[in-house]
């Protein structure tokens, strides 16, 4: 399954689009997926995504949303090829809403950087002899669950 996933990345852009600064690269886009499903999980021990999400080289990547967007290359995305909207419940939206509202306008290589911090779930699943690992589920809501535990908490 890849509707979900490919559902939030354009949930995610039209938010963004709502901004005044409303242009996403496809790293910022990748990222941001990526980040608010670590805040669903952390927040509420469910996932945000339905598939899961790989170790890639340059940092967590839902395979889907890349395949999607990739052909922008770093120029704005205007929309998520494939993707149909979806009803998202109160709390998806909110960890989206929240996501775009903190981190929408942070360059992609800071959230790129952020994400490859040591004791981060990519760092600790990235093996460079196994290509697309799967980061589980369970790092990503444990280090999500830790960081929205403090009181100024950041992902950067």
């Amino acid at each position: 399954m890849t509707a979900k996933s490919l559902a939030a990345a354009q949930f995610m852009l039209n938010l963004a689009q709502g901004t005044s600064d409303p242009s996403l690269t496809p790293m910022q886009l990748l990222k941001l997926v990526y980040i608010a499903h670590g805040y669903m999980l952390g927040q509420h021990g469910r996932p945000l995504l339905d598939e899961p999400v790989q170790a890639w080289q340059y940092g967590p990547v839902v395979p889907s949303v890349y395949r999607a967007i990739k052909d922008y290359r770093s120029s704005p995305v205007p929309r998520v090829p494939g993707a149909r909207p979806m009803d998202f419940d109160e709390e998806e939206k909110a960890a989206m809403e929240r996501v775009v509202n903190k981190y929408g306008r942070t360059a992609g290589t800071v959230l790129s950087a952020a994400t490859h911090r040591p004791g981060t779930p990519w760092s600790q699943t990235w093996q460079p002899t196994q290509k697309g690992s799967c980061i589980s589920n369970d790092l990503i809501e444990a280090f999500y669950a830790e960081l929205l535990r403090q009181p100024k908490h950041s992902a950067l």
